[in-house]
């Protein structure tokens, strides 16, 4: 056989097995492997389980998604709620069912809940209080008369004006100084009070600060009476600021199945076991969107229009409309309405560690959660 003959010859096989592989690739994973994938929920008195197709999901989209997770380095729990049932459960890595794991920015919308009863109780008036109501020592040192217009609804909706601390280096140092009232005034405004969205953790810290001053306990204690009590979780610790205050844009350390009963919470219009722990009505507030496609990205994996609430996050996803909690390195509360569903995961936190490499392994969480949401079939 001559030597062009075999390169030609050659050159068919190569082709024919990278086709061959590409099928594979295309198939996916076998019936048989999908059906060994475990994602058993752990029996307890603190949820009631099911299984999927029980509560109306496709068992195998289930096993697809906890094979696709049990690939992911950096996760350390992945649950499925449908119908107010566990129906599945699984711990990678690290993770462990009664781990308390550091929620980051999901925190925030812990604080926002929080908000939502105070004023219910009577600490705030109203969201369109102003912040320097709050912050005395601070309002007769303002010199931008802007500022004097900031709403608690401006600092739930991130539209106060105030600019992202991972803009500049100065701004992150002040943000990791714990003395957070000052900057009310330090920090400039980059847009005027309403009128863009700028994702601002410090907005979120002054809310924890505002509840602390007005219902006269700090966040942690205040959340233990009116919040965590009535759901029955056992928080773990929160950090605090160099004034004692706890951080309300993060360091807020759950067990994952009482991040999920936070969402389920929210998902059943602030109702817990017959108890109105939040007012129905901050409930819709808060998951309703007042920016969409204003954050630092707009599509994350299936999920596209990312949109922002009362410090709850939004998104489409196929047929679906999402509202999720979210907080760095992949910390998840996503809440499915149409479905009943919440789906929770938590996973490394990158503590401080904002780069390529955190956000590569935060969004292969993020698009892993979306592409299962879009796999489900709304019928």
């Amino acid at each position: 056989m001559n030597t062009s003959k075999q390169s030609q010859i050659n050159f068919i096989k190569f082709i024919l097995t990278i086709l061959i592989l590409a099928i594979l690739a295309a198939c996916g994973p076998s019936i048989e492997e999908l059906n060994s994938v475990d994602y058993t929920p752990i029996v307890r008195d603190d949820w009631p389980v099911s299984i999927p197709e029980e509560q109306g999901l496709n068992s195998i989209l289930v096993a697809k998604m906890y094979l696709n997770a049990a690939e992911l380095e950096t996760l350390y729990s992945l649950l499925v709620i449908k119908n107010g049932y566990l129906v599945s459960e699984a711990y990678f890595n690290d993770g462990s069912v009664d781990q308390k794991d550091r929620l980051q920015s999901v925190t925030k919308s812990f604080t926002s809940a929080l908000v939502g009863i105070a004023l219910d109780q009577g600490c705030i008036s109203s969201v369109d209080q102003k912040m320097l109501d709050f912050f005395p020592e601070v309002a007769e040192k303002i010199t931008d008369p802007r500022k004097k217009l900031i709403s608690i609804r401006n600092l739930l909706e991130m539209r106060a004006g105030y600019p992202n601390e991972e803009d500049a280096q100065a701004l992150w140092d002040g943000l990791l100084s714990g003395h957070y009232p000052p900057l009310i005034e330090d920090f400039p405004l980059v847009s005027d009070p309403g009128q863009r969205f700028r994702y601002s953790n410090l907005s979120s810290n002054w809310l924890g600060i505002i509840i602390d001053r007005s219902c006269g306990m700090n966040l942690k204690a205040y959340a233990e009476k009116y919040l965590f009590s009535p759901l029955n979780v056992e928080s773990g610790k929160w950090g605090q600021d160099a004034e004692g205050h706890n951080n309300g844009c993060g360091d807020l350390h759950l067990a994952p199945r009482d991040a999920a009963k936070f969402g389920l919470l929210y998902l059943n219009d602030g109702l817990f076991n017959g108890n109105q722990v939040i007012p129905r009505d901050w409930v819709d507030y808060s998951l309703k969107t007042y920016s969409v496609n204003e954050a630092f990205v707009k599509r994350i994996g299936d999920f596209r229009d990312i949109g922002y609430g009362y410090q709850w996050w939004s998104a489409n996803v196929g047929d679906y409309h999402v509202n999720f909690a979210w907080g760095h390195g992949g910390q998840l509360i996503v809440l499915v309405e149409d479905l009943d569903m919440v789906v929770v995961t938590t996973s490394y936190p990158f503590w401080l560690e904002h780069n390529n490499r955190s956000w590569k392994h935060e969004k292969a969480i993020i698009t892993m959660v979306s592409k299962f949401i879009n796999s489900l079939d709304n019928k």
